[in-house]
């Protein structure tokens, strides 16, 4: 039996699939949540702080779901495909994670999730279209911004959150460990004003998530 190829209509209705599961659907992870200490009772004001900062990484997560799928989506290279799938099967985890926190602090998602999702999508493919090394580039330095922004969240929690602490912190080591691989596929180093525009962003989805 013929093995069946997917042409790019196939795999925009895979993505279409894609985007109504992240958006709709709990997000189911392959490792279990990080938790490296009990539950800690926390004073409203500190809970309040701790479900704002994990709403703003939920969304994260949200963004980079759709960053890796619209990358894939556009990559010209096999093996720099796989790697944005298997990057992108462990940003489920780190979903998966950020959904549960915040259920257990009794906090909501942000409802600008479906406006960071396809800007993200198309912002991934776009980055993909450019070319693998390109898109490798961007895939780098963005893993090193949300790296920077995982170590500010860690030092604005609570130090009694310890749950949401132990989630940041093995994100973060994720993050670090995708920005390598991008960068040893052959990641090329984005241009300045590029870099400053993905930090403008990146602060615009920090601060509306922080809120809505």
């Amino acid at each position: 039996m013929a093995t069946r190829r997917f042409d790019l209509a196939d795999r925009l209705i895979g993505e279409i699939d894609n985007i109504i599961k992240v958006l709709t659907v709990p997000a189911r992870p392959r490792r279990e949540i990080p938790q490296f200490a009990p539950a800690t009772t926390l004073a409203p004001a500190e809970r309040e702080s701790s479900v704002r900062l994990m709403r703003v990484n939920h969304s994260g997560e949200v963004a980079a779901q759709a960053l890796y799928q619209g990358q894939g989506l556009t990559a010209r290279d096999q093996g720099v495909r796989a790697a944005m799938r298997e990057a992108a099967a462990e940003e489920v985890d780190h979903l998966a994670w950020c959904e549960q926190r915040l259920k257990e602090l009794q906090g909501r998602t942000s409802i600008l999730n479906p406006l960071w999702y396809l800007g993200s999508f198309a912002l991934g493919a776009f980055a993909g279209a450019l070319g693998d090394r390109n898109s490798l580039g961007f895939i780098a330095e963005t893993e090193k911004q949300v790296e920077s922004h995982l170590r500010d969240h860690l030092e604005r929690l609570s130090p009694k959150d310890s749950r949401s602490r132990a989630i940041l912190e093995q994100m973060r080591l994720d993050e670090m460990r995708h920005g390598a691989k991008a960068a040893s596929l052959g990641g090329k180093a984005l241009p300045f004003p590029v870099v400053m525009a993905m930090r403008a962003t990146s602060r615009l989805m920090t601060r509306g998530s922080y809120w809505i």
